[in-house]
């Protein structure tokens, strides 16, 4: 209440005007220069911790304190067993008025002016008590506000935790979403939104608690864009006016489980399911010309895709005494994903094998189906040799395996299909991928220091079957990696880590056969790929200061990326064909950052921040080999008033 006015509308008003606290516009907190990871409301998870939802509904007048529960871990058994200090996590406790109580609030607006309309329409409503919790958000607009974009939608885990961090690879799945990127506020001609999410908590008992949420967003939007570009290649200039109508639905639905019978045993399962619906239409005048001759085409595109995505987690925690504690994790993924292309064209593109020349129209289709199943599983055992010292061994395995089906047809003029049988046109791909390791870490406390060197021993294998042979990859890799703090004051660190990571494609870039990224983009794989390694070293400086509400947080990072998977271009006039490789030049990137806070006498708030980033990559066009080299820098002054009678800025 000390920094409070009575102006604040929702719970991101509130934080930015308390010392320490910064709230950006997608709605990320930071503390003292740290992320918060976790946003919970009564101690129960809002959203599983979403800030973004939490900051733009939470009303202000509810909120009483603002705990900031640092050096956080979910998981109680393990809290000092690893290391948690850049883990931050955020409590709202409620005034005693809004327990026990409904409460919320609407936010409503209509406008009209020229031949435009524009509405806006936010309920909200909440209630709290010690055995169940229930949260209703929605929102009705057309000003371009999205509660949850489609890349918010993408990113959201559900509150899944990166298990197989301390493994020290990674196999990352990535999405077949051709490019349907939904866009707000002014990144777009016109966007209608209607949204919908619910959240709840149970107490069963005492020792069992249940929770979940259920969140779907439909949304329409209408994008113009107009573009010039040359392509130094091929000296080719083209112009390009779109006009883009999509279409997406959204549904997120999250179910939780988590039994505590005692101190000593923790079982928790979590269920998160995303289902989506998208379609995108597409217009769009092309003129280009080639030595000096003008020549222009349209073209209409057309992109439709449901996939679908199951995780499903089991964790069970158990201290079998002060010097002995269990923990399993195991972690699954289904994921089924039907990307459909059309582009409809006067000139043809490819010269596709089998493809029928000569058409009025060049309409050209492409099918894909794509499956993934991926089971993680990791059991660490941890044994306290002394109270200031402890080993943990980790058994960790990734098991992945995945299908990728794809095939290309021609519509002709007289509305005949024709297939393109060729073996090149279509993909029947599977992948297998399996990653076996064994961790081993020493984690100890010397005076006002804090270190924890350690390594992982991984015995890879992977298998890809397409054009009716097997190519496989088996190997071994030893990756050490080093965590070092020093506790200059209580709330002054100085942290440094380094790491080598091991980092793997999924099958997506491996097909061999032609798949079609756009109009004019053609994407071939490369069975033969191998992994990329990753030289990652960071040093942090922190200090916060309560007496005099001051904060001061800085980082310098460098990584090193060698064998990285890069894209091999070859343009053919106004197209292109792409190719993965793995790169024998290393790429490096150098950033540093900072900042310095500071709140005067509850009436005034500064900051001033700086960050620096240096990068060099390296790629191949048209044979030749280029390398992008990069300097930013970025300077940022910030300043507030928290006047009560006065007007602020």
């Amino acid at each position: 209440d000390s920094f409070k006015t009575g102006t604040e509308r929702k719970l991101e008003d509130v934080l930015k005007k308390l010392p320490g606290v910064e709230v950006n516009a997608d709605g990320q907190i930071e503390v003292e220069g740290k992320k918060v990871q976790k946003l919970m409301v009564e101690g129960k998870d809002f959203f599983d911790g979403d800030t973004k939802l939490g900051v733009k509904n939470i009303p202000a007048d509810a909120v009483d304190k603002v705990q900031v529960l640092r050096n956080y871990n979910e998981i109680g058994a393990l809290k000092g067993l690893e290391n948690n200090e850049e883990n931050v996590a955020m409590n709202i406790k409620l005034k005693e008025g809004k327990k026990n109580f409904w409460f919320g609030d609407m936010s409503a607006g209509i406008g009209v002016g020229h031949e435009d309309s524009r509405y806006i329409v936010n309920p909200k409503l909440f209630y709290y008590n010690p055995k169940y919790s229930i949260n209703l958000i929605s929102n009705f607009n057309n000003i371009g506000e999205l509660p949850l974009t489609i890349q918010d939608y993408f990113k959201f885990t559900g509150g899944f935790r990166g298990m197989m961090q301390k493994g020290g690879s990674s196999f990352n799945v990535s999405s077949n979403d051709l490019g349907i990127a939904m866009l707000r506020n002014n990144r777009a001609k016109e966007i209608e939104t209607k949204f919908g999410a619910t959240n709840f908590s149970y107490n069963v008992t005492k020792q069992w608690s249940l929770s979940g949420f259920a969140i779907l967003s439909s949304s329409e939007t209408d994008l113009e864009t107009r573009s010039r570009s040359t392509i130094l290649e091929t000296g080719v200039r083209q112009k390009n006016e779109e006009m883009a109508h999509q279409k997406s639905n959204l549904g997120l639905f999250k179910f939780s489980s988590s039994y505590k019978p005692n101190t000593k045993l923790q079982f928790d399962y979590d269920v998160l399911m995303k289902q989506s619906k998208q379609d995108e239409n597409n217009n769009l005048l092309r003129e280009f010309i080639v030595n000096d001759v003008t020549s222009a085409e349209d073209i209409y595109t057309k992109k439709k895709q449901n996939p679908t995505s199951i995780n499903q987690n089991a964790s069970l925690y158990y201290t079998a005494n002060d010097k002995n504690v269990f923990a399993f994790e195991m972690q699954h993924l289904y994921q089924d994903e039907d990307p459909f292309y059309n582009a409809n064209l006067m000139t043809q593109p490819f010269a596709l094998s089998g493809y029928v020349e000569n058409q009025n129209r060049n309409n050209l289709n492409q099918s894909r189906f794509v499956k993934t199943n991926k089971l993680d599983a990791k059991l660490d055992y941890y044994y306290m040799l002394t109270p200031k010292s402890n080993i943990n061994v980790t058994l960790g395995n990734t098991n992945s395996h995945q299908n990728f089906n794809s095939s290309i047809f021609q519509i002709l003029d007289n509305g005949d299909r024709n297939n393109l049988v060729a073996p090149e046109n279509n993909n029947k791909v599977t992948y297998d991928f399996n990653d076996v390791f064994v961790g081993l870490h020493y984690k100890f406390l010397s005076g006002k220091f804090t270190f924890t060197p350690g390594f992982s021993a991984h015995y890879y294998n992977m298998d890809n079957a397409q054009l009716g042979t097997n190519y496989k990859q088996n190997f071994s890799k030893i990756l050490p990696d080093f965590y070092a703090l020093y506790q200059i004051k209580k709330s002054e660190t100085l942290t440094y880590t380094f790491a080598l990571n091991n980092n793997f494609t999924d099958i997506n870039n491996l097909v061999m056969g032609n798949v079609l990224s756009g109009y004019s983009s053609l994407y071939n794989g490369n069975r033969f790929l191998e992994n990329s390694t990753t030289q990652l070293h960071s040093l942090r400086y922190f200090k916060y200061s309560m007496y005099n509400l001051e904060n001061i947080f800085a980082n310098i990072s460098y990584s090193k990326v060698t064998d990285a998977v890069k894209s091999r271009i070859v343009f053919d006039n106004v197209n292109q064909t792409l190719t993965p490789y793995n790169s024998n030049l290393a790429d490096e990137t150098i950033s540093a950052n900072g900042a310095y806070g500071r709140s005067f006498l509850r009436f005034y708030k500064v900051s001033a921040g700086i960050g620096l980033n240096w990068s060099k990559f390296n790629n191949i066009q048209n044979g030749n080999v280029t390398t992008q080299e990069s300097f930013m820098q970025n300077y940022t002054l910030r300043a507030s008033t928290n006047y009560r009678a006065l007007p602020n800025l």
